[in-house]
This record gives C-alpha cells, sequence and structure tokens, in this order.
C-alpha cells in the first residue's frame, strides 16, 4: 500500500500544479434582469406586482434557467478535461492454457490457473500548449452568450407585457367613454326624432344619427374584444388563467417626464445582442487557437498501482504489488487534410461572427435612433392633444353655462359633450401611446434606465 500511496502522490504532484485553479460560474440572480427599479418609474404597484409574478411563473423565462443550467454543466464537463483520470476496473480470470508454448528445448506443459487482477489507473494530458484551456475558454463564451440570450428574453417578455398592460388601461378607458358617447348619441336621437314628428328636421338627419350610433356601438365592442384579448394575453404570461388581471385606473397612470432627447451611440454596448456578438468573437477566437494547436503533439502522464496475484491468499502480499509510470506522446502523422479543413473552417466562422458584429451594431443604432423619434413624435402629439382637451373641455362648459342661462338648446349641449368624449378618447390614445414608445425605447437601449444609460459606458 505505501508504493499505491507513492505513485498517486508522484501523479498529482505532476498534473495539479499545471492546472489553472477555475471556479464554475454559478447562475446568475436573474430577479436583476426584471430591472424593478426602471418599472419603478410608473408609480404602478399593480404593474410590479404582476412583473414579479411574470418572474417566477412564466414558462419561458423557467426555460432560460433550464437553459444556463445545461450550458453550466458542459463547461464543466469541458473542465474536466484539464483534470487527471482515476479510475479502476478489476478483473477474475482463469487461464486454460496447451503445452504450445516453448522456450528453446524447455516446453510449458499444459495447465490451468486464476488470475486475480486489481489495477487503479491515473492519467493526465499535460496541456502544455493551452489546448483544453483554450476549449474550456470557449464553453465559457458559449454559457456567457446563453446569459445574454436569457436576459433578451427577460427584457422582451418584460417589456410585452407592459406594453399589453397599459394598451389593457387603454382599451378600458376608451370603453368607458365610448359608453358615456353612446349614452349621449342616444339622447340625441331621442331629441332628433322629436324634432322630426314636431316637423323641425327632416327623416334623412334622424337616419344620419341612428348610423351614427350603430357606428358606436360597434367601435364599443372593438374596444371591448381588445381588453378581453389584452387580459387572456397577460394570463399566458402570468401562467394563471383563473385569477382576473389586476390593473391600474388610467387617472392614476403617470407619463414620464425629462427623458433624455439623445443618446451617443455607445448606449448599444448594453444590449444583450451585442453583448452576444462580443462573446462570439471571443468564443470563435478560442476556437482558431484550439484548432491550431490540434497540429501539435500530445503528452499524457499514466500510472498504474494495484495487485496481481494467481493465488487468492496472496493477493495481498508484497509481492502481489505492482506499479508502472510513464508518459505517452501522441501525435497524427496524417489525418486526411481534416485538422486543416477545420482550421479554416474557424478563421471563416470568425470572419463571419465579426460581420454579424458589425451588423448588430447597425441595427442596435437604427432601433435607438427609431425608438428615439417615437418617443418625441409621441410626446409631440400627446401635448397637442393635451392642449385640444383643454380647448375642447372649454367649450364644453361655455355650452352648459349656456344652456343653463336658456341661451342655447339641450341638444347643443349634448354636441358639445360628444366633441368632448371624442377629443378625450384621442387624449387616451396619444397618453398611452407615449408610455408605450418610452417601453420600446427602453427595449431597443438594451433594457436599462434610460435616465442612467450612458453611464458606467
Amino acid at each position: 500500500m505505501r508504493k499505491f500511496c507513492i505513485i498517486l502522490f508522484i501523479v498529482f504532484s505532476i498534473c495539479l500544479p499545471s492546472i489553472a485553479k477555475k471556479e464554475i460560474p454559478n447562475g446568475e440572480k436573474t430577479i436583476e434582469y426584471l430591472n424593478i427599479k426602471w418599472w419603478d418609474n410608473y408609480k404602478d404597484e399593480y404593474l410590479k406586482d404582476n412583473l414579479i409574478t411574470v418572474y417566477k411563473n412564466n414558462y419561458d423565462l423557467k426555460n432560460t434557467a433550464l437553459k444556463i443550467q445545461e450550458n453550466e454543466k458542459l463547461v464543466k464537463m469541458q473542465f474536466a478535461n484539464e483534470l487527471p483520470f482515476i479510475g479502476f476496473s478489476g478483473d477474475l480470470n482463469r487461464d486454460l492454457q496447451a503445452p504450445r508454448q516453448q522456450f528453446g528445448d524447455m516446453q510449458i506443459p499444459k495447465y490451468s490457473q486464476y488470475n486475480y487482477l486489481l489495477p487503479l489507473t491515473a492519467g493526465y494530458e499535460v496541456d502544455i500548449w493551452g489546448l483544453n484551456r483554450f476549449k474550456t475558454k470557449s464553453m465559457e463564451q458559449q454559457l456567457e452568450m446563453v446569459k445574454q440570450a436569457q436576459r433578451a428574453t427577460y427584457i422582451s417578455l418584460t417589456s410585452d407585457f407592459a406594453s399589453d398592460y397599459f394598451n389593457l388601461i387603454k382599451a378600458d378607458k376608451l370603453s368607458q367613454i365610448q359608453e358615456e358617447l353612446i349614452k349621449t348619441q342616444e339622447k340625441i336621437l331621442s331629441m332628433t326624432q322629436d324634432k322630426y314628428e314636431t316637423g323641425l328636421c327632416t327623416i334623412n338627419e334622424v337616419l344620419a344619427e341612428e348610423k351614427y350610433l350603430t357606428s358606436l356601438k360597434e367601435e364599443k365592442n372593438k374596444h371591448d374584444l381588445t381588453k378581453n384579448l389584452l387580459k387572456e394575453s397577460l394570463k399566458v404570461y402570468l401562467a394563471n388563467n383563473e385569477d382576473e388581471i389586476k390593473y391600474n385606473s388610467y387617472e392614476k397612470v403617470t407619463v414620464l417626464n425629462n427623458l433624455p432627447k439623445e443618446y451617443s451611440s455607445a448606449v448599444i454596448s448594453n444590449r444583450p445582442d451585442f453583448k452576444q456578438q462580443e462573446a462570439n468573437i471571443k468564443r470563435i477566437g478560442f476556437d482558431v487557437k484550439a484548432a491550431k494547436r490540434e497540429f501539435l503533439p500530445k503528452f499524457t502522464i499514466i500510472g498504474q498501482v494495484g495487485l496481481n496475484a494467481y493465488h487468492l491468499n496472496e493477493l495481498f502480499h508484497g509481492a502481489s504489488q505492482f506499479l508502472n509510470l510513464g508518459v505517452l506522446p501522441s501525435m497524427d502523422l496524417f489525418s486526411g487534410g481534416r485538422k486543416i479543413a477545420f482550421l479554416k473552417l474557424k478563421k471563416f466562422q470568425y470572419e463571419e461572427a465579426l460581420n454579424d458584429y458589425q451588423k448588430t451594431i447597425l441595427e442596435g443604432v437604427k432601433e435607438v435612433n427609431s425608438g428615439l423619434l417615437e418617443y418625441k413624435t409621441a410626446n409631440d402629439n400627446y401635448n397637442e392633444s393635451t392642449n385640444r382637451l383643454k380647448t375642447q373641455t372649454k367649450i364644453y362648459t361655455l355650452a352648459k353655462e349656456k344652456n343653463e342661462i336658456g341661451a342655447s338648446a339641450d341638444i347643443d349641449t349634448l354636441y358639445a359633450k360628444e366633441a368632448y368624449l371624442l377629443t378625450q378618447k384621442e387624449e387616451v390614445s396619444n397618453k398611452i401611446n407615449l408610455i408605450i414608445s418610452t417601453i420600446g425605447l427602453y427595449k431597443a437601449a438594451g433594457g436599462v434606465d434610460l435616465y442612467k444609460a450612458e453611464e458606467n459606458l
């Protein structure tokens, strides 16, 4: 047994100093990808609570977590190639030999015997050229790409959920306004019919009011359909078909103020696809280095220690112990051009990755600029509709005051109210569109706080 300990000490004293200590990265806290601090800017507790439920329940997000774990195991599997291996393979057999072995004039007669072999084998491929290290680094970059894909999924899902959430608030509010419009139009129709019966208007005016009423009811049905469809969509995100969707009232919706009107092109470095392409270039770079080192010889240290006896009662005697240690060099002298082709393949892939990297930069800048343009336009439209609503509110107020003093008919007040409600619908749409444009810009900028997007670049 002393020899057994000595051989193990020799193998590990040779192997272990050449192995760089490497901690396999643990899974990141994906709650950070949710970026709750950013969503706090909207001052909507229902939105935040729903996003946390999405984080806990959504099946797409659960699958991304599993992909991270899968790739972490792949990194560990590759890293294992940098470590020594120790194995045991016992053997018990009985030899039945015919008298055919001969040494000069001496012939070995027929015999039979048992053979007990209990070897412990240790080996290590000395990574002189760093081949296995480069392969491990390549797998680590592959893991980083998967992590960025997970982050991209978080940004996309949360942004899409938030957009649907605010569209639900819009649809609900538009449905309420539409209901008020229908009630107002029904009163107008009733008054028009009374006027027709007294001969103060034509039948065409009555028919026109009836037609307008049906169009208002049709639009109300569309708003209700949109609202119900959005609720079903949000339930899929939440992975919950039983509970009702909780959402804020339109009156409590907050518009983000003082967002930057311009961003530098460096902001795209926050985007997951940009980081993915960076990791991909590094990954293929390591693959190219590994492919070059495939042409070099390999050296494997092999050691074996164990017991070998022909009689069971002698198995643990000193004479039955054995050990051996050696270095096994190996090198492919001819592989049919496979290694050269593989190296060229990796070089082509590296050039392709560089092209994809440049394309990602262009697309990222385009999406950020497009998001900024949409935000500016939505902001201008919202300001214009707000001013128009203020004006229409004054007109409606004046109409009511004139009606109260008998200076105008009731139907004129109803027409003014109808115009006010139609303007309010435009203001509601523009307000929610402005909020959704900020979500789109958040997504284009890589899921970072838009107020701090250029910090630490």
